[in-house]
């Protein structure tokens, strides 16, 4: 239905006066039940994308409608959408039980790994009991995860986002939980919001897990890895930025081999990664040789390097989705293939990634879009996104276990 059409819904030509002060509008038309919104009005925009939705965003408010802001082809698109629900007050009782069994689930978690860690190095101190070294380990990741998380609450409140309180996972498995999340009961106005929320906890939770993580080597040994005949060992999979982490700490790249018998160091690093947990690649693996011996503080940073790293995928609604989308908005979707086939590769380094690939195949294509989906990003955000995809390079950690099978 066009301007040629006698019968126009009310709402439409009401509103339509409005959207002229800022739009050549050359279509506009009702909703419908094959049509999800309640007007929509196409032209191109007389002024700056920002201004005019701020300018016609209250007025829509007053005819109890929301507003949203497209691109299609060469024309920008208001569309008058029903009300926005009102966000649901969180459900503090749901938020405190998962945070206590998540707590309870990491500190089983490091009171393991701490009575490992206590016999392999006796001490008569207090913080070489299993006791504190599972307090310690508990603190740190959960302080990585809680800093991460509320830098994305504090982002969103900051910018009018409606979001949940975080809900944390317990696992009683590998390091006591899955991560946590918060959920978005608004959309972001625009797409500088949709940065700022979605970067801030990485960011955040970065700052928090590198000097952690400095710490925690300077406390951990560097010793010949003892692997009793007939057992088998797991080492904790290399990144980036994890592996010079521990040159600048100790002088050596770790784990490493007793004698490379004339390999050239980089082919044997690439080898070593690319083996991932099955030894393949006629890899040869570190018997005899040398390796960090990881303190409870230095485990959980790790692990908080871990999760950054898997956050930062540029798909979907992960955060490093958010910063692509924000970035190149509608032409990120252009990249899910290649992410796709990338994470194809991962499952022949470490089969661990079959599941996520299945997610990222399934969910990879679903960015959250602001409300005003045109406003680009300034010069200063385009950084911060490019950092973006640097720090997930450095963070994301091919393959996060290193099985080292028995003699």
């Amino acid at each position: 239905m066009d301007s040629s059409v006698e019968r126009v819904d009310d709402l439409v030509t009401r509103l339509l006066p409005i959207v002229r002060e800022v739009m050549d509008v050359s279509r506009w038309q009702p909703g419908g039940e094959d049509r999800p919104y309640r007007a929509r009005y196409q032209g191109h925009l007389r002024v700056e994308s920002s201004k005019a939705f701020d300018r016609l965003e209250p007025q829509f408010a007053k005819e109890g409608a929301g507003l949203l802001l497209r691109q299609e082809g060469d024309f920008h698109v208001f569309l008058a959408t029903d009300e926005f629900p009102e966000a649901k007050p969180d459900r503090l009782w749901l938020h405190g039980l998962l945070a206590v069994a998540t707590f309870l689930t990491v500190l089983f978690i490091g009171l393991n790994y701490g009575r490992s860690y206590a016999q392999e190095n006796p001490t008569e101190s207090l913080l070489g009991q299993p006791l504190a070294l599972g307090l310690i380990y508990a603190g740190t990741l959960l302080g990585i995860l809680a800093t991460h998380e509320f830098g994305h609450y504090l982002a969103a409140r900051f910018h009018n986002i409606a979001v949940s309180l975080p809900f944390f996972i317990p696992s009683p498995l590998f390091l006591g939980t899955f991560g946590a999340f918060i959920r978005l009961k608004s959309r972001p106005r625009n797409r500088k919001h949709l940065l700022d929320m979605g970067l801030a906890g990485p960011y955040a939770g970065l700052i928090v897990a590198l000097p952690l993580l400095f710490i925690g080597l300077n406390l951990s040994i560097v010793r010949e890895i003892q692997i009793p005949r007939g057992a088998s060992a797991t080492l904790e999979g290399n990144s980036i930025l994890y592996l010079a982490a521990k040159y600048v700490v100790t002088g050596e790249l770790l784990p490493a081999p007793a004698d490379f018998e004339g390999q050239n160091e980089l082919i044997y690093w690439l080898r070593n990664i690319a083996a991932g947990a099955g030894g393949r690649f006629g890899v040869q693996f570190p018997f005899g040789g040398r390796d960090v011996f990881l303190h409870p503080m230095a485990f959980a940073a790790w692990a908080g390097l871990l999760v950054t790293g898997i956050n930062m995928i540029p798909a979907g609604q992960l955060d490093g989705g958010h910063s692509l989308y924000s970035w190149l908005g509608s032409r990120a979707i252009r990249l899910w293939p290649f992410i796709v086939v990338g994470f194809v590769v991962l499952i022949i380094v470490y089969p661990g990634w079959f599941l996520f690939a299945v997610l990222v195949f399934l969910m990879g294509r679903t960015y959250a879009q602001p409300l005003d989906d045109v406003t680009d990003l300034d010069n200063g955000r385009k950084a911060v996104a490019i950092l973006a995809l640097i720090i997930f390079f450095l963070t994301f950690t091919p393959a996060p276990l290193i099985v080292i099978p028995g003699r």
